[in-house]
């Protein structure tokens, strides 16, 4: 059964519609990245997903147990939340904070929990750590480790790596990885198409002003007109910017 089902989707941004009659599911154990054009309409795609936008047309089913409130979500950050003055401990246990609900603290569980995932983000060594002291890298990991606290079945990232250095990147795609390999479902947002077909099971990939969407598994995407065009117009943004 599909964690998440989409059945001609319909969303709009400021009147206009960006998105119209998307199909797609993410079953559990899946790694679905979502990729396209700047103006195709992934940011909204993904605040529907988080029940922050109402559809204008078609639905979004979720199934398996998985709550809306339950989707672990690593959005982009902003400069305020870079600079948020508190331990890494406080930063990754407040990922717990939809299941506490009113209770004034935390259980032994959620407490475990966030000390499990610390361990595994490879964070122990920081976790007395002011979040505003560290770098970007290792701020993206706390984050990762937070959204893990949310949630036993979905994460949600919204472009993950933007502003990493490539050393840093490719350990953040690894560690995404061997998460998902543990049983954790991923939805990824990115611009990287290298990676998007290197780690993806599926890949949804979306047009500005298009009706119809890719939607298939990574081997179905390299074979379709989409692959083509997005990675032609890759190459056409490199000669441009003369990069090699």
């Amino acid at each position: 059964m599909a964690l998440i089902r989409t059945e001609k989707l319909t969303l709009s941004y400021e009147n206009m519609t960006v998105i119209e009659n998307l199909d797609f599911e993410v079953k559990s154990g899946d790694y679905l990245c979502i990729v396209g054009e700047n103006g195709s309409g992934k940011s909204t795609l993904v605040k529907a997903l988080l029940g922050l936008k109402k559809p204008v047309g078609g639905l979004i089913e979720f199934g398996d147990g998985l709550l809306q409130k339950e989707i672990g979500y690593l959005p982009q950050q902003t400069s305020a939340q870079r600079d948020f003055p508190a331990s890494v401990s406080e930063v990754v246990i407040s990922g717990c904070l939809n299941s506490r609900g009113i209770r004034p603290f935390y259980s032994a569980k959620e407490r475990k929990k966030a000390s499990e995932n610390i361990k595994l983000l490879g964070l122990s060594d920081l976790k007395n750590r002011s979040y505003r002291e560290l770098s970007g890298g290792q701020q993206q990991r706390v984050l990762l480790a937070r959204a893990l606290c949310a949630t036993k079945k979905l994460l949600l990232l919204d472009e993950p790596v933007t502003g990493l250095d490539p050393m840093v990147t490719a350990e953040m795609y690894e560690l995404i990885s061997k998460i998902n390999k543990s049983g954790v479902t991923v939805i990824m947002v990115t611009h990287d198409i290298s990676a998007a077909i290197r780690y993806a099971s599926h890949i949804l990939c979306m047009r500005e002003g298009a009706e119809e969407h890719f939607f298939g598994t990574t081997e179905e995407f390299l074979k379709s007109d989409m692959s083509n065009f997005l990675t032609g117009s890759k190459r056409e943004r490199s000669a441009e910017n003369g990069d090699t």
